[in-house]
């Protein structure tokens, strides 16, 4: 005879490309047998599912594996999907009755974060019917990155005659904004500064205050005449 769970209850996980993923499911596992619930996962993607590179494809398999493995009551896979993901959170957690979220404090890059808002705050205003459960995860190639620079600054680019330069503080000239990354240990302005473009994220790398690939810059900034 079938166990049933307690209906009160319901866990959902939100799993991102990368090695925490496991991680997280395992955590909603340990959590959902604790209080005897349903537990579901979910990913979302902007790509259909047939056009995943063998990365993202390798993820896929093994946590449907793992959900086979836990007995976890349905991997929700929600591809070609063009809402923000927030909103696909919602929507599912209303479906299924989720009463607690399971989420990485890493689901989106640190700089993403910086220019779109937190990713969190906006999950916590479209479902404010779950409780949240925020386990701290690296994401090893940025964090890789970030760990050879300090914290991120507000900063500007200029033209500097015909070099482009960094400064920090608000100029009255033609100014490119975003947030520069100094690299740990220099007392240069050596680091990348990242800048968000027409909806795209950049970054340009920075030796000695000034922009090393400048080509980027050159085409937003307008040149002098």
């Amino acid at each position: 005879m079938n166990h049933v769970k307690r209906l009160d209850e319901s866990i959902l996980v939100c799993v991102y490309y990368g090695l925490n993923g496991e991680r997280l499911i395992r955590r909603g596992h340990k959590l959902a047998t604790l209080l005897d619930c349903p537990l579901y996962i979910l990913t979302v993607d902007s790509k259909p599912i047939d056009s995943f590179d063998a990365e993202k494809s390798g993820y896929i398999e093994r946590w449907t594996q793992l959900a086979e493995e836990l007995q976890v009551e349905k991997f929700i896979i929600c591809d070609n999907e063009k809402r923000p993901i927030q909103k696909v959170v919602a929507e599912v957690a209303k479906n299924y009755g989720i009463t607690q979220i399971i989420v990485g404090q890493s689901a989106q890059s640190r700089w993403e974060e910086i220019t779109k808002g937190s990713f969190l705050n906006v999950l916590l205003k479209e479902v404010p019917f779950a409780d949240f459960h925020i386990v701290a995860v690296k994401r090893p190639v940025e964090d890789e990155l970030y760990g050879t620079f300090e914290k991120g600054v507000r900063a500007y680019v200029i033209r500097d005659v015909e070099n482009y330069k960094i400064v920090f503080t608000c100029p009255k000239t033609e100014y490119l904004e975003g947030i520069f990354f100094k690299e740990i240990g220099t007392d240069f302005d050596n680091g990348i500064f990242k800048f968000s473009y027409e909806n795209k994220m950049n970054e340009v790398t920075i030796k000695e205050g000034f922009v090393s690939n400048p080509h980027l810059i050159h085409s937003i900034l307008s040149p002098i005449h």
